[in-house]
């Protein structure tokens, strides 16, 4: 249920103001060809379909955007999600209205308007990583990533407000995340900012960052699509490292056929990132081409019914409210065709999650390595922007547990050595099973508020409650969280489908499959059509 609290400010006089009386758009207008086009939940094809029918043209298409941006993250319910807004939007969508009137569209993304976490550098805006540290910095290259975006057409509208240094929904630069289905409860992290934009209907697609969850975090607590690809599948060149052995770079969207356009566009080799030569001959033609909505029938999927976090309460009131969701969901997919395995185990399932937080030894020297590599970023240690206090101090010591790890003790090696092994547990119990991929819940828990005092405690904050994200983090294994419905609190719930490396194609194919035949997604209440919105 929507707190009362965010419901006060909006009376209905000031509701009326911003949006308009019922059918306050004039009747020429509705009937026009150009009020054809519907900004409120457009898809990638959406958007090329009305560029091309001159239905609308990509200036009026950021514009629109832009004053959903002003309405509704700068005042109104203020969800925090934008950290920067592109200055230079509205003239990169003049140049490709003008491309568009001598030759065909650039690429597949043309004039899409793309939210971008704060972790993925541009050299035309600051890059924050969330910190008031850099709140000035702007690097002098583009990640791979935003060159591909640039190159496929599309417009990085922003960069969006994400957990300081990826991880968490707190932000010294910005402060909280806001979950756009109510704005008393955080937006998962560290990508909060893309989930909550993208829900909200600030841009048509958003990109994240998934280190343990957080592109698939705020996807299920948004009612959105986020797909966490293989690690090698996607360049992190240009991207701040948190723990290399699992960072990667995937798609927040609102429907599963925008999240395979968008990774068509940023998959594949880079030179720069050495890491993505596994993934030659990996990358289909194109990720849409085995989209089905017959994708199901005949596909086994294991249920992992265990819950992977220790703090999970099944006797609780919240878990229940979640659990109802997710059987239905799992009802679901039996419906349409696929084949439950119900329950699989994974032999000491909790043992091979906790690995994720056993990994201290990379993120010092991976965070002191990138910034040695920009000759104008403000500090270039991690020691030293923990030791400048400007940090949100939960945040600030849960980074002090990585200051003097190196991945030269033995312990890392036998971290390495651990998750070999609980990668080829997980393979030995799928081929056993015969099982095309595994289902749960991506979180057993909703949201929690955001505490008064969240952004001076030093408690270090952890994931709420319920977190079932780490697994595929640890095995570096493609997973997807596609929306399953709604509690009884009107929040959104997400149910989770993990495949084996570079099984991207497979699990796209069966989260269409799935969403095509649940349509469970609905745009959030607090954030509808402003007026004169097409």
């Amino acid at each position: 249920m929507i707190s009362k609290k965010w419901l006060i400010p909006w009376g209905v006089a000031t509701v009326l103001l911003v949006l308009g009386p019922p059918n306050a758009m004039p009747q020429a207008q509705r009937d026009s060809p150009r009020s054809a086009f519907h900004l409120l939940e457009a898809t990638v094809d959406d958007v090329r379909a009305a560029l091309l029918a001159k239905r609308i043209t990509c200036h009026e298409l950021v514009a629109l955007y832009l004053k959903r941006i002003e309405a509704y993250d700068k005042s109104g319910p203020r969800f925090n999600a934008i950290q920067t807004v592109n200055r230079r939007a509205l003239q990169e969508a003049d140049r490709l209205d003008m491309a568009l009137t001598t030759s065909a569209p650039i690429g597949p993304l043309h004039c899409v308007p793309v939210l971008v976490k704060d972790q993925i550098e541009t050299s035309d805006m600051t890059t924050t990583y969330g910190s008031a540290v850099f709140k000035d910095f702007v690097p002098q290259r583009d990640a791979t990533v935003v060159k591909k975006l640039k190159a496929a057409g599309a417009i990085v509208l922003a960069k969006t407000t994400m957990g300081e240094f990826a991880q968490g929904y707190l932000s010294s630069a910005a402060g909280s995340i806001r979950n756009a289905y109510d704005p008393i409860r955080n937006a998962s992290g560290s990508s909060g900012g893309t989930g909550a934009g993208v829900a909200a209907n600030f841009a048509t697609v958003g990109i994240g960052e998934d280190t343990g969850g957080s592109v698939r975090g705020p996807a299920a607590v948004e009612s959105l699509v986020g797909i966490r690809p293989t690690v090698p599948l996607v360049s992190r060149f240009g991207m701040l490292p948190a723990k290399p052995f699992s960072d990667t770079i995937g798609p927040i969207t609102r429907t599963v056929k925008d999240a395979a356009i968008v990774l068509d566009a940023i998959s594949g080799f880079d030179p720069n990132d050495p890491l993505t030569a596994y993934a030659a001959g990996q990358v289909p033609s194109s990720y849409t081409a085995m989209l089905d909505v017959a994708g199901l029938q005949g596909v086994r999927i294991g249920v992992i019914r265990e819950p992977m976090d220790a703090k999970t309460d099944p006797a609780s009131d919240d878990y229940k409210k979640v659990r109802v969701v997710t059987e239905r969901a799992l009802s679901d997919l039996k419906v349409r065709g696929a084949v439950l395995v119900d329950p699989v185990t994974i032999p000491r399932l909790k043992d091979r999650v906790n690995l994720y937080d056993a990994n201290v030894f990379e993120t010092e020297s991976a965070i002191n390595r990138y910034f040695a590599a920009h000759t104008n970023a403000p500090l270039k240690t991690l020691q030293a922007i923990l030791l400048s206090g400007k940090m949100v101090p939960s945040r600030a010591v849960a980074l002090m547990k990585t200051i003097g790890r190196s991945t030269e003790e033995s312990g890392y090696s036998r971290f390495l050595q651990e998750r070999e092994e609980a990668r080829q547990v997980v393979l030995t119990v799928m081929a056993s099973n015969r099982l095309d991929a595994l289902a749960y819940a991506t979180f057993d828990h909703q949201p929690e508020t955001i505490a008064p005092d969240a952004m001076t405690s030093a408690v270090a904050s952890a994931p709420p409650p319920g977190n079932n994200r780490l697994l595929s983090s640890v095995l570096g294994f493609p997973a997807i969280t596609v929306p399953a419905g709604f509690t009884v609190d009107e929040l959104p719930v997400g149910i989770e489908l993990m495949g084996r490396p570079f099984g991207e194609s497979m699990l796209l194919r069966y989260a269409y499959a799935y969403e095509q035949g649940t349509h469970n997604r609905k745009p959030p209440p607090l954030a509808p059509a402003l007026r004169g919105e097409p």
